[in-house]
């Protein structure tokens, strides 16, 4: 029986591809990720240390994450640079550096639960999840919250949960929790969150009215008081939902 000329040609294809695989060194394929480690490595020693983080657990742990995973493919060859990227629907990544901030002002702790407001790309949950013991995060936007769930799962992520649905309410049932991470602005802090916020709990937002100009702010709870820190000036895009009914 004769075979199809186009059947041949595909199995010359895998000859050759097999051929290679024996011959060529193992470097050879994971060139593309030992090009991407070397970004990250030059991310933390010129965006994050050479910035003033100082966190040992943060910059190893961002050191290590494959942020280039968390972005759309089209924007996977800038995922290093120390500015944010479009992840769909008008949302970004935040840039390494304000990433790297927000999670080392919190004074996070391995037995910590953390709750996050704006999944995003998954990107800050992973850095989080690398950190604690526990991590849920709240995404209003369905495609995205399932974006990131897949790829948070895919990359073996386990003490990680996403919910789809307004961040502006946290998740009662799941709280108190140690640290609260709002990665979206806002020109008050929803008292719900405050609420949920255990005793000598911590939380940061970038709190503002000005669409993309907004200060970034550390609460600390203590005796039911919240004691303010303004960090300095930051550009986030507006958190939505019940947080817009109450400009």
């Amino acid at each position: 029986m004769k075979r199809p000329v186009r059947f041949l040609r595909f199995s010359f294809l895998i000859f050759l591809f097999s051929l290679a695989a024996s011959v060529l060194p193992p470097s050879f394929f994971g060139a593309e990720e030992d090009l991407y480690a070397e970004k990250r490595k030059a991310m933390v020693e010129k965006d994050l240390k050479g910035r003033g983080i100082k966190d040992m657990k943060v910059l190893d742990v961002m050191g290590r994450i494959p942020r280039h995973l968390l972005v759309p493919g089209s924007q996977r060859g800038k995922a290093y640079a120390d500015h944010p990227l479009p992840i769909g629907e008008g949302q970004t990544i935040s840039q390494p550096y304000v990433v790297a901030l927000m999670t080392e002002a919190l004074r996070l702790k391995p037995s910590d639960r953390v709750l996050e407001i704006g999944t995003g790309s998954g990107y800050q949950a992973a850095v989080l999840a690398d950190m604690v013991k526990e991590v849920y995060t709240i995404e209003i936007r369905k495609s995205l919250a399932e974006t990131a769930g897949k790829k948070l799962k895919e990359m073996g992520y386990r003490n990680v949960e996403v919910r789809f649905g307004d961040g502006y309410f946290g998740w009662e049932e799941k709280a108190p929790f140690d640290a609260i991470m709002i990665t979206a602005a806002a020109n008050h802090i929803p008292p719900v969150l405050i609420a949920q916020l255990k005793e000598g709990g911590r939380l940061i937002l970038p709190l503002g009215s000005t669409v993309f100009h907004q200060t970034l702010t550390l609460v600390n709870k203590e005796k039911g008081e919240l004691k303010v820190e303004q960090m300095g000036p930051v550009a986030f895009v507006p958190m939505v939902g019940e947080a817009e009914k109450k400009k």
